[in-house]
């Protein structure tokens, strides 16, 4: 008797457990003074089970329940919930070990959109990815951002509403990232807010962000460029599978993305890896080593006759690119080689210390003075190597980029994606069923309508009346 009344006792205590971390239709108890509310408990543990679903953490009820420390009625209750807004679906079953086989649950990539963009002085990229940031289409073109930000905009509007018409199929937009040239001010305080973007001329005032975010009805993430090709570089690129690494982009400016035990460095004001202005003899390192440093000398030397095969080109084109002086040092131009020599020493003169302070497992040079060939990579290495400690580049691989134009758009919609089911911002819009009515969201959209107070005229918003 007395073992069946402790029995009953325990099983008491445990439904009220249950009842208390339950379904938040359930009225909750009254609670103690600084105990959160059940449904701020009840949204915390559907947010907890969605991050490991989603990122495959733990597939089944068992391993949830194992994973999260929540007990079975309430993982139960909780996947219900995710099933009913379509977050999830249920998957195979899975090897059956001493009992019933275990249903497998999955997350669901396709059940919203996101749009990606990387500006640059003189071209624009687009992209659609799904929610796990898988990349399913992508657009680029040339195009003039110093001629202001009104016909950007409606371009940027056209070809979305284009990418969605062809790739979005009945899924709405949840998120929009977009890449910068420069620095990109963090937030503060505020977790959803619009920078002023100050890379391009006439742009200074120009409410993009907040225009870019009503068009579409959706969150906008801003990074820097050469952030979001880290982050493209680590998630799908060289970097797949590792926690530290360097990015390092060499093109008309040089910068770096820092990825310290797998999350991206952005520093105190967002500025970190500003490595162009490192002083080294000659001037800083951008007026070293970028590309219009390059151009500069490399036409010199067409004009002057140092160059045979640039004086060639000149000729025949009217000017001479970057990728002529790598075409040059393939073909044996002297010039050429020793121009790309002295500008990958400069640059693995700078990065050595970075080498030495991170301990990074690889360093990705991306951009298209990188894009020059083997010569620039190996003198990098050579300098790298030389000047780093022994313990710091005996596992360090320094390799060229292989994903091109495509590494800042797979990252300006990995960015999306992490900051959407981000603990804290998930828990704001997880029952709503989409983070486009996160409260955060809807007062931005209000703030930034008393913040306009000129508009322009809108384009026509991508997707229509889509949900």
């Amino acid at each position: 008797m007395a073992v069946d009344q402790t029995a009953q006792r325990d099983r008491r205590m445990r439904r009220g457990k249950d009842m208390d971390e339950g379904s938040t239709e359930v009225a909750a108890p009254r609670r103690a003074a600084g105990r959160p509310r059940a449904s701020e408990s009840a949204h915390g543990s559907l947010a907890a089970l969605l991050n490991l679903v989603r990122t495959g953490a733990a597939t089944t009820r068992q391993e949830l329940e194992h994973q999260s420390e929540l007990g079975r009625a309430v993982v139960t209750d909780r996947l219900a919930t995710l099933l009913r807004l379509g977050l999830i679906e249920e998957g195979e079953l899975g090897p059956a070990i001493g009992g019933r086989a275990p249903r497998h649950v999955r997350f669901r990539p396709r059940m919203g959109i996101i749009l990606a963009a990387v500006l640059d002085h003189s071209s624009l990229a687009v992209g659609v990815s799904d929610l796990s940031g898988r990349l399913l289409a992508e657009h680029h073109e040339a195009v003039e951002l110093g001629a202001g930000p009104e016909p950007v905009l409606q371009r940027l509007a056209t070809l979305f509403a284009w990418m969605l018409e062809e790739h979005g199929g009945d899924a709405s937009i949840w998120g929009v990232g977009l890449a910068v040239p420069g620095a990109v001010e963090k937030p503060d305080g505020q977790r959803l807010f619009a920078p002023a973007l100050k890379a391009f001329q006439n742009w200074d005032g120009f409410p993009f962000v907040e225009q870019l975010a009503t068009l579409v009805d959706a969150p906008v993430w801003v990074r820097s460029g050469v952030q979001t090709m880290t982050m493209g570089e680590l998630k799908s690129g060289s970097g797949i599978g590792l926690t530290d690494m360097i990015f390092v982009k060499l093109g008309r400016s040089i910068s770096a993305g820092v990825v310290s035990e797998g999350t991206l460095h952005r520093g105190a004001q967002g500025a970190a890896g500003m490595i162009g202005y490192t002083f080294i003899e000659g001037g800083n390192l951008e007026s070293v080593a970028g590309s219009e440093a390059l151009v500069r000398e490399a036409r010199q030397a067409a004009e002057s006759g140092r160059s045979p095969y640039l004086a060639e080109v000149l000729a025949r084109a009217g000017e001479v690119a970057v990728t002529d002086t790598g075409h040059g040092a393939q073909l044996g131009d002297p010039f050429c080689i020793d121009l790309l020599g002295r500008c990958g020493r400069a640059v693995g003169e700078v990065l050595a210390p970075l080498a030495n302070l991170l301990n990074p497992s690889l360093i990705v040079l991306g951009g298209n003075v990188a894009e020059t060939g083997d010569i620039l990579l190996a003198a990098v290495r050579e300098a790298v190597y030389r000047q780093s400690h022994p313990v710091v580049t005996r596992d360090l691989r320094i390799v060229r980029s292989q994903m091109g134009g495509s590494a800042g758009l797979v990252g300006a919609a990995q960015v999306v994606a992490e900051a959407l089911f981000d603990p804290r911002f998930l828990q704001g819009w997880i029952t709503l069923g989409s983070p486009r009515e996160h409260p955060e969201f809807k007062e931005f959209l209000s703030r930034a309508a008393l913040d306009t107070s000129t508009r322009p005229a809108k384009p026509r918003p991508p997707g229509g009346t889509r949900g």
